[in-house]
């Protein structure tokens, strides 16, 4: 194990991504235009966008389900939910006394 401090990703809401990717799948700007205008990284952007197109019928067939941002952010509540709530019920079966 390293002690070296770990990089944290920014945290940005699920309108800033999706309006980041409205300025390249509708606004014709390219992916570096988008990201120095909104002072993000290039991977972000381009892993947002790739979130939110549509496959077209020859990747549908051959990649595995995505999800878009939106069902992104779902699911990483439901699992911090979910942790949560195994925790409290880990709490009540601990026997008293």
């Amino acid at each position: 194990m390293s002690n070296e401090k770990k990089h944290n990703r920014p945290k940005y809401s699920l309108e800033f991504k999706q309006d980041a990717t409205k300025l390249v799948l509708e606004k014709g700007y390219s992916q570096q235009q988008a990201a120095d205008h909104l002072g993000i990284s290039q991977s972000a952007i381009g892993r947002w966008v790739r979130a939110e197109r549509k496959p077209s019928a020859n990747e549908s067939a051959t990649k595995k389900f995505c999800l878009n941002l939106a069902d992104h952010d779902e699911l990483v509540r439901l699992r911090k939910e979910n942790e949560q709530l195994r925790m409290e019920r880990e709490i009540l079966l601990v026997p008293c006394g």
